[in-house]
Formats: C-alpha cells, sequence, structure tokens
C-alpha cells in the first residue's frame, strides 16, 4: 500500500487539503479526504487512516481558535454530532459509502443553489436550536462514516454570518470534539490495526503544512469573499459526492 510514488503524492495532497479545512478555512475541503485516498485504497481504510491524522490536526486548530469560537453553536451541534456517532456505529454494518456521499452530496447541493439563486447574502441571525440538532447529528453521523461532517455545519453555521475567524474557530472546535467521539467506536470496529497506524503516522507530517497555509488565509479574507469562496467550494464538493454515490450505486 502506497508503494509507488503516484499513490504517495495523492495521499499527501489529501492530507494537505485535509489540513487546509482543520484549520477552519473552509470547511468544506475535509470531505475531499477520503474520496482522493480512496483512489489508492479501500473507503474503510481511507477513514481509519485519517482519523488519527485529523486529531493530530485538531490540536493545532484547537490552539490557534482557542480564543474564537462561539459557545452558543457548540452546545447544541456537540452533543447532537454524539448521537449521530452512536447510529452510525450501531448502523455501521447496513449504511454504504455510496449511500452516504449521496446524502451529504445532495443535501448541500440544494442549500448552495438555493443560495446563489437568491443572489444576495444569507440572513444574520442567532444559532437555532432545533435545526442545529438536526445539522449536529447529521454532521456527527457521516463524519463517524466518511469524515464527511463539513457540508451539514456548513448548512447551519453559515448562515449566521459568523466572522471569519468565529465560523472557522467554531468549526475547529466542533470537529476537535467530534474526531475523539470516534476513537472508541472505531476501536471496536478494529479498524486500527498496525497497517494503518504505519500509514497514519507516515502521512502525518504533511497536515501541519496544510494547517499553516489555511490560518494564513482565514485571517486575511475578508467576510463577503470569504462567504462567496466558501458557498461555492460546498457546491463543487456536493456535485463531486453526488457523482461518487450514483457511481457507487451503479
Amino acid at each position: 500500500m502506497l508503494s509507488d510514488p503516484w499513490s504517495i503524492a495523492i495521499a499527501g495532497f489529501a492530507v494537505v487539503l485535509v489540513g487546509l479545512s482543520k484549520s477552519g478555512f473552509l470547511s468544506g475541503l475535509g470531505v475531499l479526504g477520503v474520496p482522493i485516498l480512496t483512489l489508492v485504497m479501500p473507503p474503510v481504510q481511507a477513514a481509519a487512516i485519517l482519523l488519527p491524522i485529523l486529531i493530530s490536526m485538531d490540536v493545532v486548530g484547537v490552539w490557534a481558535y482557542r480564543k474564537d469560537w462561539d459557545g452558543r453553536n457548540l452546545a447544541i451541534l456537540v452533543p447532537s454530532a454524539a448521537l449521530g456517532i452512536g447510529i452510525a456505529w450501531a448502523t455501521a454494518s447496513y449504511v454504504t459509502d455510496a449511500a452516504v456521499r449521496l446524502m451529504v452530496g445532495g443535501i448541500g447541493f440544494l442549500f448552495t443553489v438555493d443560495y446563489w439563486l437568491k443572489l444576495r447574502p444569507a440572513p444574520g441571525g442567532r444559532a437555532a436550536t432545533l435545526p442545529g440538532l438536526f445539522w449536529g447529528l447529521v454532521a456527527g453521523f457521516v463524519s463517524f462514516i466518511s469524515h464527511a461532517g463539513g457540508p451539514p455545519f456548513q448548512i447551519y453555521v453559515m448562515p449566521q454570518r459568523l466572522a471569519p475567524v468565529i465560523y472557522a474557530g467554531t468549526s475547529s472546535m466542533m470537529f476537535a470534539a467530534v474526531n475523539l467521539l470516534k476513537v472508541g467506536p472505531y476501536l471496536a470496529l478494529g479498524l486500527f490495526d498496525a497497517t494503518n497506524i504505519h500509514l497514519s503516522l507516515m502521512l502525518m507530517p504533511l497536515g501541519p503544512i496544510g494547517i499553516y497555509l489555511g490560518l494564513l488565509m482565514v485571517r486575511r479574507i475578508p467576510t463577503e469573499p470569504f462567504y462567496k469562496l466558501a458557498y461555492g467550494l460546498l457546491l463543487i464538493v456536493s456535485v463531486k459526492l453526488i457523482v461518487d454515490g450514483v457511481r457507487g450505486f451503479a
């Protein structure tokens, strides 16, 4: 596994993209980590290899944004994400990667198309509890299966129009908690074997490169361009996930 330069390059690129996401800069990028890694390994192995790398990145993100996060959002999202992780663990043998990709891609696509067709910024507002509980549960569920919790998180948080740094910090704190919650279930499913841990350690040094680039950008981009770019990226990622999901069923 990863014995040729092309495979190593693909895996390294995936980890750098995930690092960008873990910095809080355009968190939708994290969705691409598993799909890119599946070019050189099975999806389940890709998810298992990424989790230790994600947790190592979380340490940097949490420190960088230790003062920049929204407590109300986290109080709503983290408990519901924990429930979503529990449901995913209990149903892991029944839910396919294709189904998850199609679901996440469809949700993100409808959300971004609605935003762009209005041709105006989404209204700001306080974090609502019931929608947050729903999207937190969805984020936890799909994050457990394919580390694809970014789009549900964005759907809930982006319309609040938080300052980019607060948005990025809230994203970093949210997924740091989610990733720690996934460790126990992953261990129970036997996903952390010697091969996967070895590959995680080999790729782990590339993560800080992506994080550093993301931290530089998130503190320099004004609010309006930041959200236009975020919505645009979410649309691209959503279309990619829909295509992958359809191909998986086919």
